[in-house]
């Protein structure tokens, strides 16, 4: 009878023990689980130090062989030009020569279908493209380039697009500041709730923006990328998961 009870009394104190173990070993999974997710933010303003202008001039005549004469004679015009604006050899680019032969349809009397199509002519076009670091020099090359104009030469001058170069480190930097500011929320978080802040489980970075200053441009999900505006800002975001106890 004794040793049953005995038995009895072991088995009860193990079972006890093991509930004991399990129970804590649950409230450390579950105090181990616990997280805070922030989102930090980083922006920063910055100048273009690099600039791209395109524009393009064109000759229209009945027979190739003058409007490629003509084309020519406009090229050298152009960079001449160009040349006295103190545009460098490195900084122009002129592309080969587009033919493109032109025709004019003509239509039946109810104007529906086309009955015959007439030679216009051959349209030969040559394009332009400066790059320059020295981004004021080409912005007032942009704007005065329509003196060409009082030469005789058409040229179609696009708006200029502004770059910076060094991308790279501006995103190095916006993300070691994002990533602070998201632990500086969660601190904040934890010590509010009588908490204290762990390591992080999960990092995630978030879309790198580029919007021109003052353009109200809109944020995007895949990431806005301005090349219209000279001064710019850059931004960030950065997830992180934070373990808290």
């Amino acid at each position: 009878m004794l040793k049953q009870s005995l038995t009895a009394l072991i088995i009860g104190i193990s079972i006890i023990c093991t509930a004991v173990i399990i129970s804590g070993a649950y409230k450390y999974k579950f105090k181990g689980e616990e997280t805070i997710t922030v989102t930090g933010l980083a922006e920063k303003s910055f100048t273009s130090n690099l600039i791209v202008w395109k524009g393009d001039y064109s000759r229209k005549m009945p027979d190739l062989k003058s409007a490629y004469s003509l084309l020519k004679g406009d090229e050298i015009t152009v960079s001449n030009y160009l040349k006295s604006k103190g545009i460098k050899a490195s900084e122009l680019k002129i592309s080969s020569v587009e033919i493109t032969k032109d025709f004019i349809r003509q239509n039946d009397n109810l104007g529906n279908n086309v009955v015959t199509s007439k030679f216009d002519g051959y349209t030969l076009k040559q394009s332009i493209i400066i790059q320059s670091t020295e981004v004021d020099k080409i912005e007032n090359v942009s704007r005065e380039i329509t003196e060409l104009i009082e030469k005789g030469i058409e040229l179609n001058s696009l708006p200029p697009s502004y770059y910076y170069t060094n991308l790279s480190e501006l995103k190095i930097g916006l993300l070691a500041k994002a990533s602070a500011d998201a632990k500086l929320r969660a601190e904040t978080i934890a010590k509010n709730s009588g908490s204290q802040l762990g390591s992080i489980r999960k990092a995630n970075m978030g879309v790198f923006q580029i919007t021109g200053d003052h353009d109200n441009e809109t944020y995007e999900g895949g990431g806005a990328f301005n090349t219209s505006s000279r001064n710019k800002t850059a931004s960030i975001t950065i997830k992180i998961d934070y373990s808290v106890h």
